[in-house]
C-alpha cells in the first residue's frame, strides 16, 4: 500500500475523479493525503504585463482555492485529513517537486483538463508527470 499520496487537481471532470481515486486508497491504506492545484503562469507570459494579466491570474487563483477547499470538505467528510497546496509554475514541474518535497509515493493525475484547449495543455502535464516523476503515477481516466 501506500503511505503518502499527492494528487493533482484542476477543477475539472477528470480531475475529480482523480482526487476520488485518491480519497479511496488513502481511506484504504490509511494513508496521507495532499491535493495540489497549479497555476500555470506560462499561460499568459507572451501578453504584455498589465493589469489584465494579474486579473487572469487572480481569477485562476481564485479558481483552485476554491477547487481546493471543495476537496478539503468533501475529504473532511470521508474521514480524511488532507492537506492543500496551492503552487504558481509550470504544472507537470510544480507537482513533481512537490511530490518529491513531500516524499510522495504515489502521484494522481486527471487524464485531461475541463475543456478541449485545456485537454491539451492538462494532458501534456499528466503525460509530463508520467515521463518524469521518480514515484509511481496513476492516471485517472474518465
Amino acid at each position: 500500500m501506500f503511505a503518502n499520496i499527492l494528487v493533482a487537481i484542476d477543477g475539472s471532470e477528470a480531475g475529480q475523479r482523480a482526487f476520488d481515486r485518491a480519497l479511496d486508497i488513502a481511506r484504504a491504506g490509511n494513508a496521507s493525503l495532499h491535493a495540489v492545484y497549479v497555476v500555470e503562469t506560462g499561460l499568459f507570459s507572451s501578453l504584455p504585463a498589465d493589469n489584465t494579466v494579474e486579473i487572469m491570474y487572480n481569477v485562476l487563483q481564485k479558481e483552485g482555492e476554491s477547487a481546493l477547499a471543495r476537496a478539503k470538505e468533501q475529504a473532511g467528510t470521508a474521514g480524511i485529513t488532507l492537506t492543500t497546496h496551492l503552487k504558481f509554475g509550470h504544472a507537470g514541474s510544480e507537482v513533481i517537486n512537490l511530490a518529491e518535497k513531500n516524499k510522495a509515493d504515489l502521484v494522481v493525475v486527471g487524464s485531461h483538463g475541463k475543456s478541449q484547449t485545456d485537454r491539451l495543455l492538462i494532458g501534456s502535464v499528466s503525460n509530463f508527470v508520467v515521463t518524469h516523476s521518480k514515484v509511481s503515477t496513476m492516471v485517472v481516466r474518465l
